[in-house]
This record gives structure tokens, C-alpha cells and sequence, in this order.
């Protein structure tokens, strides 16, 4: 799996996920224990999974400890004027001026005789 999508999302669910593969690797492992290369397998399974877990747990923390860093920063009114409706249709209105607001149709068949005729 890619990094970049890995670290995408909710990385806390995630972590979640691998720990728990991890752990079901492990719970495996134990289970062949007998049968040396797959004992290792497992193992290997195992460990990969908690550390990709684990990693992504204090990626998490992190993440929501700059959040809450940068928001801090932030003074209210900035905040409210920001979050309120006024501003919100704003972006959206330069947001349409700037991208289009509605994607351009192809001429017909008639449209484009026409402007050959007239021109």
C-alpha cells in the first residue's frame, strides 16, 4: 500500500486496523509454532503490522497535536468571520468565477453553421 494513502483519512482508525492484524498474526504465529518457517512468517507478519500500527497511532498524536497548535494561534474573530455564511458564499462565488461556474456545452451542428455562415 502506499505511504500517502496510508497516512490518508482518519490515520487513528487505521492504526486500529493494522494493530489488530498484528495481533491476529501473532495469535497465528502462536499456532504454528511447530512449523519453523511459517513460526518466522508470522512473526515477521506480526512485527511488520503492530510497527506500521504503532507508527501510525503517534502520527495520529501528532496530527492532532499541530491541529490543535495551529487553532490556537487563531484568534475567534478570524475563526467566526471565516466560518460564517457570508464568507462561506464568498469563496464559493470566487471559487465559480475563478473554475467556471458550469462546465461549457459543445456546440451543435447548427450552432457551428451558423457561425460559419456569419463569419
Amino acid at each position: 500500500m502506499a505511504l500517502g494513502r496510508i497516512l490518508s483519512g482518519d490515520p487513528s482508525k487505521r492504526s486500529k486496523l493494522y494493530l489488530a492484524i498484528g495481533g491476529l498474526s501473532l495469535v497465528k504465529a502462536i499456532a504454528v509454532r511447530n512449523d519453523r518457517n511459517r513460526f518466522r512468517r508470522e512473526l515477521v507478519d506480526a512485527g511488520l503490522f503492530i510497527g506500521v500500527g504503532i507508527a501510525l497511532r503517534k502520527y495520529s498524536q501528532l496530527k492532532d497535536e499541530k491541529r490543535a497548535e495551529l487553532e490556537s494561534q487563531v484568534p475567534d474573530w478570524a475563526i467566526s468571520a471565516a466560518t460564517s455564511p457570508a464568507a462561506k458564499q464568498g469563496v464559493r462565488t470566487v471559487a465559480k468565477r475563478r473554475l467556471g461556474g458550469e462546465p461549457e456545452q459543445d456546440p451543435s451542428l447548427r450552432d457551428r453553421a451558423r457561425g460559419v455562415i456569419s463569419s
